[in-house]
């Protein structure tokens, strides 16, 4: 009986999702203005995230201090080139840009990044009203000398834009039952090696 139940609410959920995505192509797109980020390579406007492509997604990640986006941007991490076949991609966070690349170094990311610095960009483009660091992502548009604002989703434990919660219900856990760290290595009760100078 449960799995019966399973398998409908799947297939409702698959329609659900398509409904949704159609909508979204739907929406015709509201003007932005075309806001300054900070990167290693000095200013970056808006418009120039979209490195001559007509789409943009930006990814918007709550900065190092955060492990849920940590986790989000890991994942993205490996689909990157099959998204930026389609548009141009740039992740953007409040840390200063030699947090954001030393950071990104650390994790194997590749992603183009900039940073908004709490300003303008975020303040007026956040995913939710009011939530000025709410992680997710938002896709603009070029028309002419136009941006335009398309669609954006809200990150969040459970959401659609993580995989690994659907993989973790597969086994029977929620995001109660987990939550995501930096690292899982732990340190053995007998380092071989001496254990000097290590670091957890």
């Amino acid at each position: 009986m449960a799995n019966s139940r399973i398998s409908e609410l799947e297939q409702q959920l698959y329609e659900l999702t398509n409904e949704l995505n159609t909508l979204k192509r739907q929406i015709a797109g509201t003007p932005v203005p075309d806001y300054t980020f900070a990167t290693l390579d000095g200013e970056q406007t808006l418009s120039s995230l979209f490195a001559g492509r007509e789409r943009l997604l930006v990814i918007h990640n709550m900065g190092q201090a955060c492990r849920y986006c940590t986790l989000w941007a890991d994942g993205f991490n490996g689909f990157l080139p099959h998204l930026e076949s389609a548009m141009s991609v740039v992740l953007v966070s409040k840390d200063d840009p030699q947090t954001q690349q030393a950071f990104a170094g650390s994790r194997g990311w590749r992603f183009r990044m900039a940073s908004h610095g709490g300003g303008a960009y975020i303040k007026e483009q956040a995913v939710k009203p009011d939530s000025t660091n709410m992680p997710g992502a938002v896709a603009y548009r070029r028309d002419g000398d136009d941006i335009l604002r398309l669609g954006h989703g809200e990150f969040g434990p459970g959401d659609l834009y993580c995989s690994l919660w659907n993989l973790l219900g597969v086994a029977g856990l929620t995001e109660e039952d987990w939550v995501p760290q930096y690292r899982y290595w732990q340190v053995p009760d007998k380092m071989e090696d001496g254990g000097e100078n290590l670091i957890d």
